[in-house]
């Protein structure tokens, strides 16, 4: 069992996309138009939930190469939970993820970054990747585009794994950012992969 922020090694200049918290109607479908038009693949961090309601949008990810990681059932933090509460959120996921699509995710984010010994053990268990990341857009907090991409071009190194989301209760400037975010790090060299690429090339 791994946890993962970052996985470079300074030469390669690589970069994973991930998005958490979706899949939306609106916001995953803009977001999967811009990574088309740029021939991007990123990794999805998707709710369970989610994929029950919006089954379309999940086949959308899978039919154009994207990779998709658990994150839980409900979105559910998995700190001070039982194991048998952590498997049942864990497993509740990845049972909408297979019974839509037959896809096995192994890579889990936990909500909020936030586990411990039992999500730890549990993992071991499974065989699944603890992935967190190593630059956080904070999108989900209404940050400005400007600051988003001030943020990532700011702070970006080779293995990178920068956090966003494509479902926010609130207004959000995720979609705009990225429209910038992607052709200038394109320019300074950057090559986007999936967190499974960027772990396996390490």
């Amino acid at each position: 069992m791994r946890v993962i922020y970052s996985s470079g090694n300074g030469n390669e200049m690589r970069v994973a996309l991930t998005f958490d918290d979706g899949p939306h109607p609106q916001h995953t479908a803009r977001i999967l138009d811009i990574l088309k038009k740029e021939s991007v693949k990123a990794t999805f961090f998707v709710v369970g939930e989610n994929v029950q309601y919006y089954p379309d949008m999940f086949d959308r990810i899978i039919a154009e190469g994207h990779e998709v990681g658990n994150h839980t059932n409900h979105h559910t933090f998995l700190t001070g939970l039982g194991r048998d509460e952590v498997s049942k959120a864990i497993d509740g996921c990845d049972d909408a993820i297979y019974h839509h699509d037959e896809y096995s995710a192994r890579l889990l984010r936990p909500p909020g970054g936030n586990y411990d010994t039992n999500v730890l053990q549990f993992c071991a268990l499974r065989d699944y990747t603890v992935v967190l990341w190593s630059i956080d857009t904070r999108d989900w907090a209404g940050t400005s585009a400007f600051e988003i991409e001030k943020n990532v071009l700011e702070n970006i190194n080779d293995g990178d794994i920068i956090l966003m989301h494509d479902y926010v209760s609130r207004k959000a400037h995720t979609e705009e950012a990225l429209e910038h975010i992607i052709p200038k790090l394109k320019a300074l060299g950057y090559r986007f992969v999936t967190v499974s690429e960027l772990i396996e090339g390490r």
